[in-house]
C-alpha cells in the first residue's frame, strides 16, 4: 500500500478517518491527496494530514491508482458523470457512499470501471470500525488487496460474496451503533428512575457496555454462552433477561434489523435512478 497512490473525491468525516489512519500506518502524505469544494475543508484537511488537496476532482485523480468516492449518496450520480471522462481504465474506485449499487455507479462511470463497494461505520472515526467489501469482476487480485488495505486503516474489513449482502451489512454495522446507543440512552434513564444521579448512571451504563464489548470482542466463545455465564439461576440477570424475552426482545431486534435492511435497498433503487 505504500506505493499505492490514492485521491480522495470529498474529504468530510470518513475520508479524513481513512486518512488519518492510513498515515497512521505509515503511507506517505505524498501518496495522498483530496479534492473538495470548501477552501475550508481543503486548509483543514491539508493542515491535518499534510496532503495535497485541490479543488478539481479531475486533478485530484490524476496519476492516483485507487479513487475513493466519499461524497454523499445525493451527490454521487452527479460526481460520477463529471468524473468518468477523467478517469483512466485501470484506476480502482473504492465507494463509501451508502446506498449507491455497483450497477449505477457503473452506468454513470463506465462498465469496465474496476469497482469495489464499501459500508464502513460511524466507528471508523475512532479506527474501531467494521466495513463490509464487495467487489466487482474486473476487479483484480492488487486491487482488492488495495481496498481491503485502505479499509483496514480504520478497523476490520470484511469481503462479502454478494452485493445484495451491504444491505445486511447495513442493517448489522451501519445503522448498527444506533441501536447500542438506543439501550444506553434507556438504560441511564432507568438507572436514574432507580435512583442514580444522571452522571453516575451515565458512567456506570458507558463502562458496562464497554466492557462488555471487550468481553465479547476478545473470548473465544459466543455472547450466548457469555450470557448463561452471567446468568445465575433465580438471579437478578436473570430476572432483568426473563423481562427482556417477555417483551418479546428478540423478535423485536429481528423486526428493526429486518426494517433497516429493506430500507437500504429501497433506498439503493431510489438514490440510482
Amino acid at each position: 500500500m505504500s506505493t499505492t497512490r490514492i485521491a480522495f473525491i470529498g474529504a468530510g468525516n470518513m475520508a479524513a478517518s481513512l486518512i488519518g489512519g492510513l498515515r497512521a500506518e505509515g503511507v506517505e502524505a505524498a501518496a495522498i491527496r483530496a479534492s473538495a469544494l470548501s477552501v475550508e475543508t481543503r486548509e483543514r484537511i491539508s493542515l491535518a494530514h499534510g496532503i495535497a488537496t485541490f479543488a478539481s476532482n479531475a486533478e485530484a485523480i490524476d496519476g492516483a491508482d485507487v479513487v475513493v468516492l466519499a461524497v454523499k449518496p445525493q451527490k454521487m450520480k452527479d460526481v460520477c458523470l463529471a468524473l468518468a471522462p477523467s478517469l483512466k481504465p485501470n484506476q480502482l474506485i473504492v465507494s463509501i457512499a451508502a446506498g449507491i449499487t455497483c450497477a449505477s455507479m457503473k452506468t454513470w462511470l463506465g462498465e469496465q470501471q474496476p469497482l469495489v463497494r464499501c459500508m464502513p461505520n460511524t466507528p471508523s472515526l475512532l479506527r474501531q470500525g467494521v466495513s463490509g467489501l464487495y467487489a466487482t469482476a474486473g476487479v483484480t487480485a492488487t486491487q482488492r488487496e488495495q481496498a481491503e488495505t485502505l479499509l483496514s486503516a480504520v478497523g476490520i474489513a470484511l469481503w462479502l460474496d454478494e452485493e445484495k449482502q451491504l444491505d445486511a451489512v447495513t442493517a448489522v454495522s451501519g445503522s448498527g451503533p444506533a441501536y447500542f446507543f438506543l439501550l444506553i440512552e434507556a438504560m441511564t434513564a432507568t438507572a436514574v428512575k432507580l435512583g442514580l444521579p444522571p452522571e453516575v448512571a451515565k458512567k456506570f451504563t458507558l463502562q458496562t457496555a464497554l466492557g462488555a464489548a471487550l468481553m465479547a470482542t476478545g473470548s473465544d466463545v459466543d455472547a450466548a454462552e457469555l450470557r448463561r455465564r452471567v446468568t445465575s439461576p433465580a438471579g437478578t440477570t436473570e430476572a432483568a433477561i426473563k423481562a427482556f424475552q417477555a417483551g418479546g426482545f428478540e423478535a423485536l431486534v429481528d423486526t428493526a434489523l429486518a426494517a433497516a435492511a429493506h430500507r437500504s435497498a429501497e433506498l439503493a433503487e431510489q438514490l440510482g435512478k
